[in-house]
């Protein structure tokens, strides 16, 4: 497997965020993490990525744990990380960011950003706009096409469809999609889960920092619990 969390726990202070969770990703799969918000997801990307130390547990990427290492060396081990809210630089260039996302790999930025512009042409086209005069839609191109210049092994995606019109969330699961049949692991966070659950292959529920629900993308689908706490549809 890619990707090993075992009994992970992580605390803000006196509060238990993660009360230890395990779950598994495997190379090429696309794993969804649900749950309604406080429920840990967002802290769990944290941790995996470096930002967060925890207290217990640990986190192995292709046998190596990696619980302790700073985030900038994730990066460099092959982990991107789009977080929450995209946090792009609103006054550098398009360009620019992506240049920034590639600072552990300079000698590959030109074929990478190449590859970036295929993925989202509209970058391209706005290459030396300042990241802030982007739509919401096209700042989200440029957070994930920021981690791609990093050419991550897995990507860690944070809600990527928050506050994005219907046609734009299609068009970015699109790509994700797209990135992920080019070879790159996925592991996404989505409030919007059945977007997520018909990307995926498998997905973890999570309630109050635990894994309280495993199973394929498809059985989660058709999961009544699922289905009525967070696909707005009513129990059969």
């Amino acid at each position: 497997m890619l990707l090993h969390v075992e009994d992970l726990r992580v605390a803000y202070g006196g509060i238990e965020a993660l009360r230890g969770i395990s779950f598994d990703v495997n190379e090429g799969e696309i794993v969804t993490l649900l749950g309604a918000n406080g429920a840990g997801k967002t802290t769990t990307l944290r941790t995996i990525s470096g930002l967060l130390r925890p207290k217990a547990g640990s986190v192995t990427f292709e046998g190596e744990r990696i619980d302790s290492v700073p985030p900038h060396k994730m990066v460099e081990m092959g982990i991107g990380h789009v977080p929450e809210g995209r946090r792009i630089f609103p006054r550098m260039s398009v360009r620019e960011n992506l240049e920034m996302g590639a600072y552990h790999n300079r000698e590959h930025a030109d074929s990478d950003m190449a590859r970036v512009f295929e993925l989202f042409p509209v970058l391209r086209e706005r290459s030396s706009q300042d990241g802030g005069t982007l739509s919401g839609g096209e700042q989200q191109m440029l957070a994930i096409g920021r981690a791609m210049m990093g050419r991550p092994r897995l990507l860690l995606l944070d809600e990527p469809s928050m506050g994005l019109a219907p046609m734009i969330v299609a068009r970015i699961f699109d790509i994700i999609q797209e990135i992920n049949q080019q070879g790159t692991t996925v592991l996404l966070v989505e409030q919007n889960a059945a977007q997520a659950l018909r990307l995926a292959a498998r997905g973890y529920v999570l309630e109050t920092g635990e894994v309280v629900m495993s199973d394929s993308a498809d059985a989660l689908l058709r999961n009544d619990r699922v289905r009525e706490a967070y696909l707005g549809e009513g129990a059969a």
